[in-house]
């Protein structure tokens, strides 16, 4: 068999001259909860002498339990800069063609490690400090109090330290030290993080003597959903301790469980109290079934009546009153709310369309994590490519919206799109079509909100808006408005304006385009609930379209299902053509009083007490029944009126996906049953009827369980090497949190494709689970569900 063998020794060149050696003391090894340690930084360079003046230190204080499950190497500094350089050797050889591609036995067998079962563990309060700039004295010293929490664990405390004698001479050191918190008596919480409405579990808890004398505790618990169970009385060892636990019942209607535990010694002080919040999230969640939205101009009736498949006791019928149509957005602001998904779009949309600026704040934090090397967003930060769809949409929207990037991160998506559109940036679309026109016009539409787009970006395109789709026409018309040195802008603008009004589709109420059936770019995040919104967006500042304007936003709102659009994407820009509509046109305040009735029920709403308006809801009546709505005063009112249900999945769904699921135990302690502590192997089988982009997979997990395969420490490789993927498709990104295992595929060929995962079942109880589903994000039309039984794990 043909064999090399290469040997070398790692030899550090030069590290001495920039080398900072950095030693971190706390006053003491041992704290209490809530106290705070006095840290000490020495900092001195590799000859012992002081360091430069100027020079500084990063403190971070962060829990050690965070760092066993992923390292943090970014702290060491000195590493990164004097890193190693590739092996620049090359080498070839023929023998392989003279001796023939021969099997010669096993390269390598699989390697073991990481097994072992997971222990839980509370991510709470992970970081304590975090100082970005700590000034040294002229003695290379300086001292930070870092304030505990109330955690009992170890935590590192890491100081980075950076000086220089010149442009050439920089100086990096990087040092830590531990300390820990403790006391004589402690809780600790093995509560799942997230558990369903139904679900019956045992909650249990840890009570563990750190001292070392022999103590007898009372341990108590309260809750703000069940009502207090008798206390439990515990004896402890030095250094022992054992669980303890009360089986619960999750109730209905409530989004989360406050729990309150407390131990404390009979004949003695030690005591612990521990407060942990519960999510609680539906497994069938009440959404919105109908809904409709109307002016209210005179009496309003509406036969209303419950569906025959919901959870009795369970949703109503919810009216909204509103002064103004931007505001009636109760479908969309629910659909938004609980979205599942989290790619950078889908988070993006969710900002805009709730209208949350913190949480768009959040998203432009992440956002330098999702750009690459062009200069263009990635749906997620682990892909190599970003889109220019996806930077083309964000940029658009934050303008839209009145939300401003840093000019850093601005420039460079301008840039990123910039060169997309003459060429030096090159992206392949998701199909093989020929998109490449509109997507440079999409960029440029972009820019324009940002730059004035100079008229040799247009060399690229064809210019043919009448070939275009809907949502081209619209940019074209947007980047017209816009960019002043575009040659014959003025006819080019009519000739945009009169192919988008010669598309218009009225049906009813309802507002479609004629070229619908074409102008559904689902790879591109276009569909034509997109380009009704968006139209009314650019038309609305536009004067000789103001006769028709109310026509046109009543007709957008008439492509609603269930109280929203059909995509993330239009919801987004749907709720702010709305509010932009109301700018303009709805001046005249909303006075009086609305009353809604139904069955016996009766309930008003006072304009002078609540000017913005408010909700009413209603139970459900026993048989059908009219809602009426009326309203005495000035104005005229919005009101939406929306059926809410929960209505369980009974039998598998398939309007383009095919879903197969089997569970298979890979350690499993009774056969006859699951037991805590059991792991098992999910395996999804599914078809896809089309070729489609942007797929996700979505299958619950019992509350409790942790889903293997993170790559973090603690966790198995073992149980989760055998995990096998089939199909011509590769996720994107992977998520696993508490609630469920997702897969997100960027493209999914019409065929068959099979995922697997690895569960292990944490908590004893009866756990219920919502459905599984497939579904394309961009074209919602296309799904797969199917139903899942509830699942009794015992001890």
């Amino acid at each position: 068999k043909p064999a090399f063998k290469l040997g070398m020794s790692e030899i550090k060149v030069g590290w001495k001259s920039h080398e900072l050696k950095v030693e971190v003391s706390a006053q003491k090894d041992v704290y209490r909860i809530r106290e705070k340690a006095q840290v000490r930084i020495k900092v001195r360079t590799a000859d012992g002498a002081a360091p430069p003046k100027g020079s500084e230190v990063a403190v971070a204080a962060v829990d050690e339990g965070l760092l066993e499950l992923m390292p943090n190497r970014s702290w060491q500094l000195l590493d990164a800069m004097m890193s190693q350089r590739g092996h620049e050797v090359e080498t070839s050889t023929a023998q392989m063609q003279v001796v023939g591609k021969r099997h010669y036995g096993l390269k390598a067998l699989p390697h073991g490690g990481g097994g072992g079962k997971q222990t839980t563990r509370e991510l709470f309060d992970t970081l304590l400090l975090w100082k970005g700039v700590v000034r040294l004295d002229a003695n290379g010293e300086a001292s930070v109090d870092v304030p505990l929490n109330d955690s009992l664990t170890s935590f590192r405390i890491v100081a980075i330290a950076n000086g220089s004698r010149g442009r050439s001479a920089g100086l990096f050191g990087t040092g830590q030290t531990s300390i820990r918190t403790t006391q004589d008596l402690m809780l600790l919480s093995g509560l799942p993080p997230l558990v369903r409405e139904g679900d019956s579990f045992r909650a249990g808890f840890t009570i563990r003597n750190a001292s070392k004398r022999s103590i007898d505790a009372a341990v108590s618990v309260t809750s703000g959903a069940h009502k207090a169970p008798d206390p439990v009385e515990v004896s402890l060892q030095p250094g022992e301790a054992k669980e303890i636990g009360w089986d619960v019942t999750v109730p209905h209607g409530s989004d989360s469980i406050s729990w309150e535990i407390s131990a404390a010694e009979k004949k003695g002080d030690a005591s612990d109290r521990l407060r942990v919040k519960q999510k609680v999230v539906p497994a069938t969640r009440g959404a919105t079934y109908q809904a409709t939205i109307s002016q209210v101009t005179g009496p309003l009736a509406v036969q209303v009546e419950r569906p025959k498949d919901s959870v009795p006791g369970r949703g109503g019928i919810n009216v909204t009153l509103s002064p103004k149509l931007s505001a009636e957005v109760s479908g969309i602001t629910e659909y938004m709310r609980w979205y599942p998904y989290s790619c950078l779009e889908q988070r993006t949309s969710i900002a805009v369309a709730l209208r949350n600026e913190e949480l768009w704040k959040r998203v432009v934090g992440s956002m330098p994590s999702h750009m690459d090397s062009d200069g263009l967003l990635k749906y997620f930060p682990g892909m190599q490519e970003g889109s220019d769809a996806l930077t083309a949409y964000v940029l658009s929207i934050s303008s839209e919206a009145g939300w401003k990037l840093p000019d850093n991160l601005r420039e460079k998506l301008i840039e990123g799109l910039t060169g997309f559109v003459n060429g030096k940036v090159v992206r392949r679309s998701s199909l093989p079509t020929a998109d490449l026109s509109i997507r440079k016009i999409a960029a440029l539409e972009a820019v324009s909100r940002a730059v004035e787009v100079r008229s040799e970006l247009l060399g690229s395109i064809s210019v043919e808006p009448n070939l275009w789709p809907t949502s081209a026409v619209i940019d074209w018309m947007n980047l017209l408005i816009r960019s002043k040195a575009i040659p014959n802008r003025a006819a080019r603008f009519r000739e945009a304006e009169q192919i988008l009004r010669s598309r218009l589709n009225f049906q009813g109420t309802t507002m479609g385009f004629s070229t619908e059936q074409s102008d559904y770019l689902w790879w591109l995040m276009v569909s034509a609930d997109v380009n009704a919104v968006r139209s009314v967006l650019t038309l609305l500042d536009l004067e000789n379209w103001n006769e028709d304007m109310p026509r046109l936003v009543k007709g957008a709102v008439g492509r609603q299902h269930k109280g929203r659009w059909n995509t993330t994407v239009a919801n987004a820009w749907g709720v702010l053509a709305l509010e932009k509509f109301s700018r303009k046109f709805e001046s005249v305040p909303v006075a009086g009083k609305t009353t809604a009735a139904l069955d016996e029920k009766e309930i008003y709403l006072d304009w002078s007490a609540s000017p913005k308006g408010g909700d009413m809801m209603f139970g459900w009546p026993k048989d059908r029944a009219s809602l009426g709505i009326t309203h005495q005063g000035s104005g005229r009112p919005w009101a939406t009126i929306r059926s809410l249900a929960a209505i369980p999945l009974k039998e598998p769904l398939s309007s383009g996906y095919k879903i197969k699921k089997t569970v298979t135990p890979i350690v499993q302690k009774d056969k006859s049953g699951w037991s805590r502590g059991d792991v098992a192997r999910i395996k999804l089988e599914l078809e896809a009827q089309a070729d489609m982009t942007w797929v996700v997979v979505s299958d619950p997990v019992p509350a409790g369980s942790s889903i293997l395969g993170t790559g973090l420490g603690r966790d198995s490789q073992m149980l989760t090497n055998d995990e096998k993927k089939t199909g011509w498709v590769w996720p994107a990104f992977e998520e696993r949190s508490f609630e469920a295992f997702r897969a997100y595929y960027e493209y999914v060929p019409k065929g068959r494709w099979t995922v697997e995962y690895t569960v292990r079942l944490n908590n004893e109880g009866s756990f219920v689970l919502p459905e599984t589903r497939v579904e394309a994000l961009y074209a919602p039309e296309m799904f797969g569900a199917m139903p899942n039984r509830k699942l009794g794990i015992g001890r």
